[in-house]
């Protein structure tokens, strides 16, 4: 039965666990293409509105749903940098969550156990749906896709015309015009909710 300290165990996982998995993901881009000289990186959590900017971090209203990263270019571009830099968010997921699941099975994480195997639960959980070659449910190819085409074909093969990676200008560029967007929009039903 679904109860209150289930309910609070799901806004937990859904507001703080999964967000976090998620950054440490997004992490997993960063880390490895500073390895690869990345120009102009940047870390977007979330969607809609930006609450604030710092540095390379974008933070949005809607942090718990979607998150990416982006970047202009790269001083050293070629396959082995792409296929590593697509590793990255799987490898660093796959060592956190293989790290907290071996503090707790040796007993050196006992306090909040439930916390920390929903934490590794979903980790896991990413380090399978970035790692299992697909198509996500937008068209476009997973990492674990885009490694296998690049490894097997030399390069990204699908249907998209995109940068291997968003550009973080083209990112900057289209949020600016999805915010006039939103803006107009809501000027206009301010607009007539006023008559």
């Amino acid at each position: 039965m679904f109860g209150i300290s289930d309910l609070i165990s799901l806004v937990i996982s859904a507001f703080i666990i999964l967000p976090a998995v998620v950054f440490i993901r997004e992490m997993g881009y960063v880390i490895v293409s500073w390895l690869f000289g990345v120009i102009k990186p940047r870390v977007t959590i979330g969607s809609g509105r930006r609450v604030f900017k710092f540095g390379m971090f974008d933070i949005r209203s809607c942090y718990h749903f979607y998150s990416w990263f982006s970047y202009d270019k790269l001083k050293h571009e070629n396959k082995f940098a792409y296929i590593s830099i697509y590793s990255g968010p799987i490898l660093i997921n796959l060592i956190v969550g293989l790290t907290i699941n071996f503090l707790i099975a040796n007993g050196v994480i006992e306090e909040y156990k439930t916390f920390w195997d929903r934490f590794v639960f979903y980790a896991f959980y990413y380090v399978l749906f970035d790692a299992v070659p697909m198509t996500t449910f937008n068209g476009k190819p997973n990492n674990g896709m885009i490694i296998y085409k690049m490894i097997r074909y030399g390069k990204r093969i699908d249907s998209s015309k995109e940068h291997i990676l968003p550009s973080t200008s083209e990112v900057e560029k289209e949020y600016q015009e999805y915010m006039k967007e939103i803006d107009e929009n809501e000027k206009k039903v301010n607009k007539e909710n006023h008559y």
